[in-house]
């Protein structure tokens, strides 16, 4: 399926950039004076730049070339020489575990999450820099939120720093107001009318082309159903003062059974499986289905894209979702990815890129990140940063430097360029009622020696057998099975007992 392209309007960003809201909306990006960073890497600075080495991701088409404005403009005001590897979504994970695995590692090297079994390994072997007894020296670092820096710590240590993200707003379902408006159906809330809604997206011509050509949900993040059925945000949740494994539990049953029905109904794509996050948002902008998972801004790209088939396209993000177990919402984890210092890089240099990304912190850094040179690659109209055809053509977004460089923001999900000051009001307001039932990952920062040797072979086998149940390959008595198999297993039950002492230990030490 082919990336669907947008012209540019002098009002209307292409659906494939990323940014952060305006200077009047929002003060993480005035035009005022910059935040004050400390460290050494300013470009007051004298002597010769130090050469910054740097693994990250990007989400734009393509990533900033090397003589990037944005690149050399940091460069001229950090005082430092920079070389960006880009890694694209579908290939992140994989040229992480490489670099992980043979030890060419870059100066600063994001990873994906808490869960990266390699990567939290040599942590705790002394691979990368223990940051703790630094970030004070850095303003804009240390004034990200706590509770985030401490759910990213090891052994209570701050190796870690994170890509800072909101907690709400995060990626959960979205659907289409307009379908729900062609086929006569409210807003679900249950996940009866949550699946009434997605059958009628594929028997209903909510598109009115009549034809029998869409789907109601195009199965990225499935895992989120079975969530919804244990109100857990992941495999682990809180109950009576423990740590229980959801795997486990009839929520997840409950869930496998539902998915396993979309599939049948056709609800799901036949080969959902196999999808890349670029298909699933391809399918989005191509008018072929009516919910998928995004955050509440991110999804704007597929509604841009879908505007082009009907300018009448409007996906909403959903406030919650309710089960037996309960209303939810899963709560963002407060970072998009991880950043980790080689703890080859000498002392100074480590220094000098904390110092980077303090800048990149600072509201005049993160401006730069985000939307790249005033009048350059934006103008400002009624209050918003509008980007011009030059930042397309730079790569310049919140998906590409943005990636780098954060400053913490409650509303960041709320707002991208592009989109009209009614929706971003309407995200707002979505994301202040998420608060009211937004389940967090009660597990990020828990670690276990059992599930670092032998958690992904659990999960790879728990993982395939839900995908042949839900596909119809196996019964979901296959699956209790299996249920039946890890609970007599003494290795998986020593896994969550480790789990658990993580968490009292981590509890008691608050």
């Amino acid at each position: 399926m082919k990336r669907n392209e947008r012209s540019m309007t002098n009002k209307v960003v292409p659906v494939s950039l990323t940014f952060m809201m305006a200077a009047s909306v929002l003060s993480a990006c005035s035009g005022g004076a910059p935040a004050s960073t400390t460290g050494t890497g300013t470009a007051a600075d004298s002597g010769p730049p130090t050469e910054i080495s740097i693994f990250t991701e990007f989400s734009t088409p393509e990533p900033p070339a090397a003589d990037n404005p944005v690149t050399k403009e940091f460069e001229k005001r950090t005082n430092t020489k920079l070389t960006i590897t880009w890694a694209s979504p579908n290939a992140w994970e994989e040229k992480q575990n490489v670099m992980l695995a043979s030890g060419d590692m870059p100066d600063l090297m994001k990873i994906k999450d808490m869960k990266q079994t390699q990567a939290i390994t040599m942590i705790k072997q002394g691979a990368f820099w223990d940051l703790t007894p630094y970030l004070k020296d850095y303003k804009n670092l240390s004034a990200y939120p706590q509770e985030i820096m401490d759910s990213v710590k090891v052994n209570g240590k701050q190796y870690i720093l994170p890509s800072v993200r909101p907690l709400h707003g995060s990626s959960f379902f979205n659907i289409r107001q307009d379908w729900l408006d062609n086929v006569g159906l409210k807003m679900p809330h249950t996940m009866d009318e949550f699946y009434a809604a997605l059958k009628a997206f594929v028997d209903k011509d909510p598109d009115k082309n009549g034809k029998a050509d869409t789907y109601g949900y195009n199965g990225k993040n499935w895992e989120k159903v079975i969530d919804i059925f244990n109100k857990s945000n992941g495999k682990w949740k809180l109950q009576d003062g423990k740590l229980v494994d959801t795997d486990l539990e009839q929520g997840t049953r409950e869930g496998l059974i539902y998915l396993n029905k979309m599939y049948k109904d056709k609800i799901l794509p036949e080969d959902f499986v196999a999808m890349k996050t670029t298909d699933f948002e391809n399918m989005a902008k191509a008018g072929k289905v009516g919910v998928q998972v995004d955050t509440t801004e991110g999804v704007f790209r597929a509604t841009e894209g879908a505007q082009k088939l009907d300018p009448k396209a409007d996906f909403v993000a959903m406030t919650y979702l309710e089960s037996a177990a309960g209303k939810m919402v899963p709560t963002g984890t407060g970072f998009a990815g991880l950043y980790v210092i080689p703890k080859k890089v000498p002392e100074a240099k480590m220094k000098k890129i904390l110092a980077l990304m303090d800048y990149g912190a600072s509201e005049e850094g993160f401006e730069l990140a985000c939307y790249g040179l005033k009048d350059i690659h934006f103008t400002v109209v009624d209050g918003f940063k509008t980007a011009t055809e030059q930042a397309v053509k730079d790569s310049v977004s919140q998906s590409s430097f943005g990636k780098i460089f954060e400053r913490f923001d409650p509303y960041l999900w709320a707002y991208r360029v592009g989109m009209p000051k009614a929706t971003f009001e309407r995200n707002k307001k979505i994301i202040d009622e998420r608060g009211n039932y937004g389940v967090p990952d009660v597990s990020i920062g828990l670690m276990s020696d059992i599930d670092l040797k032998m958690g992904p072979d659990f999960k790879k086998k728990m993982d395939d057998m839900k995908v042949k149940v839900i596909m119809g390959k196996e019964p979901i008595e296959s699956w209790d099975a299996m249920v039946k198999m890890y609970k007599a297993d003494a290795n998986y039950m020593k896994m969550i007992d480790e789990f658990n002492k993580s968490y009292q230990d981590r509890k008691n030490s608050k």
